[in-house]
């Protein structure tokens, strides 16, 4: 990775100061982000995911922003001491979850500094610490530095500052207060209430606009890792996309692709990606598919617990989309008599559009959002439940 930050140097050439969980190739941990503090975390990013990295090339990633919304990251930089006060010194009642990266703790900061406050005052945040045991390491935590510290989106989640102290590596972020879409999906527990439709098409249509901004931007930008556990919600189910470590640069000079390191999560990548190596703008596209037909089925991408035949989701479900009589079945239980069949089809042969085996033939991440926004204005009357056989 390029050099990004000027006078504050974060160089992850230098040896001998880079943490030494950086020289390990990197296979990407469960998702470290983050529960609402009500008695659930977001401990795996799914269950019976397989995280992969594979060498399909040698190709260098620079994710050095050189031209992009904000010229320079707009970020604090935190002492490992002041981190330390804004959690408590890590107490593990502060703990809101652990993930590929490390822990994720709740902490407090000065809503107008930022500065560390005392337990219980001024604004709460979340803060991710670098386990030394973690496969993440410096790379990923630059990637996130130098993205997510150079944009600004209602539907990105605000990165607010860091800190690098030796081979303390961390990340504080704003507090969402649903925590991630996962959770709400498959987390069968009393104190997450099951998502209706139109919650359900508002976080769709929000984590949309997240990633057609990041494909509108100066320098392409391709997230890489579009998953349920990487959507969060705050107070009002507003959707932001999270964790940038996986970002990369999209194609220029007219090319159609980047050739990179195969990284993500298995059930969510895209084919081409996987066979190849070869990153499409329009591969993010189809994790969004994925994650759609998650929401629409509440089932998991991916669940070696389902009998043979149904384990991959998008393999199961996919040739389902466009019969009506078959796919009502499937779909979620929680979410009965809650929309419409027009919405519905139209629902369905979007996400069908967005899990194209040619990504040429996918939609850009602009039209899901022109398709989705009208879905969520329409007040045909919804279709009255009916009882069905449970999964």
């Amino acid at each position: 990775m390029g050099n990004c930050f000027g006078s504050q140097t974060v160089d992850p050439n230098s040896s001998s100061s880079k943490p030494n969980s950086s020289t390990r190739l990197y296979t990407p941990g469960t998702s470290s982000n983050y529960s609402n503090g009500g008695g659930f975390s977001a401990t795996s990013s799914s269950a019976g995911l397989t995280h992969f990295s594979a060498a399909a090339s040698a190709a260098s990633d620079d994710t050095c922003l050189t031209r992009d919304i904000l010229p320079t990251p707009n970020l604090k930089i935190y002492s490992f001491h002041d981190l330390k006060n804004a959690t408590r010194n890590f107490k593990s009642d502060m703990v809101l979850g652990m993930g590929g990266f490390g822990t994720v703790f709740k902490g407090w900061v000065d809503e107008k500094t930022l500065a560390p406050a005392k337990f219980g005052t001024g604004m709460m945040v979340a803060i991710k610490k670098l386990n030394s045991e973690s496969i993440q390491g410096f790379e990923e935590w630059q990637a996130e530095v130098n993205f997510l510290g150079r944009l600004s989106h209602a539907n990105l989640v605000k990165l607010l500052g860091y800190c690098w102290d030796v081979n303390e590596l961390l990340l504080v972020y704003e507090f969402m207060q649903k925590g991630s879409l996962e959770n709400h999906l498959f987390r069968r527990i009393s104190v997450i209430q099951p998502l209706s439709w139109d919650i359900r098409l508002k976080i769709a249509i929000g984590a949309a606009r997240g990633l057609a901004f990041l494909h509108s931007s100066d320098k392409l930008i391709i997230y890489r890792d579009f998953k349920a556990s990487n959507i969060l919600l705050d107070e009002n189910y507003n959707a932001k996309i999270s964790d940038f470590g996986l970002a990369k640069l999209g194609p220029s000079g007219g090319k159609t692709h980047v050739t990179t390191r195969v990284m993500g999560t298995y059930g969510y990548a895209a084919p081409e990606y996987i066979a190849s190596g070869h990153l499409y703008v329009k591969s993010d596209v189809y994790g969004f598919g994925v994650v759609l037909l998650e929401m629409l089925t509440g089932l998991r991408a991916l669940d070696t617990k389902r009998p043979n035949g149904k384990q991959n989701l998008v393999d199961w479900v996919k040739p389902l989309l466009s019969h009506r009589r078959k796919l009502i079945p499937i779909l979620d239980a929680r979410m009965d008599g809650q929309y419409s069949s027009k919405v519905l089809s139209q629902v369905s042969q979007l996400t069908l559009r967005c899990l194209e085996e040619d990504p040429r033939k996918r939609p850009s991440m602009k039209e899901v959002v022109e398709l989705l926004e009208p879905m969520e204005a329409m007040k045909e009357k919804p279709k009255e439940s009916k009882n069905r056989p449970m999964l």
